[in-house]
């Protein structure tokens, strides 16, 4: 007598599979998940120190400090629209070349206990750099 196939384990297999696959796309989209925001909308959010933020701004002249070997550096951020808002930033790592006063930064972090931006990245924005070469190239062309 033949056996009875039963389609019992590949159920059970499939709803596991997809159970499973389901819980990795939702853990990945929660760890992922980053605010962007200016500083503004930074200071008038309660973000928690465990969160991880996208900020950016304008670096201020206001104190801005390097460490002796250049690995670290401590200065203020300012709102792009309303200068007056502003947060103290702290940042150890690869400070970029193009990063000093007046520059525009997005830094990716999060805010400590004190009020302090603890920046894990930074990452500075040069648009008039690459506005003049844009405008050369667009003049080779014509």
């Amino acid at each position: 007598m033949a056996k009875k196939k039963t389609m019992f384990p590949y159920i059970v297999a499939l709803v596991l599979f997809v159970g499973g696959l389901g819980a990795l796309v939702a853990t990945g989209f929660s760890q992922g998940s980053v605010y962007f925001l200016n500083v503004s909308e930074a200071l008038a959010k309660d973000v928690s120190s465990t969160q991880n933020v996208r900020l950016f701004g304008r670096v201020t002249p206001v104190d801005l400090r390097y460490s002796e070997e250049r690995t670290s550096v401590e200065f203020t951020v300012a709102d792009k629209m309303d200068r007056s808002q502003t947060v103290r930033v702290a940042f150890t790592g690869a400070i970029p070349d193009t990063f000093k006063e007046d520059v525009e930064v997005i830094l990716e972090g999060k805010f400590v206990q004190t009020g302090q931006f603890e920046a894990a990245s930074l990452v500075t924005k040069c648009p008039s750099k690459y506005e003049e070469e844009s405008a050369a190239m667009e003049a080779t062309r014509s």
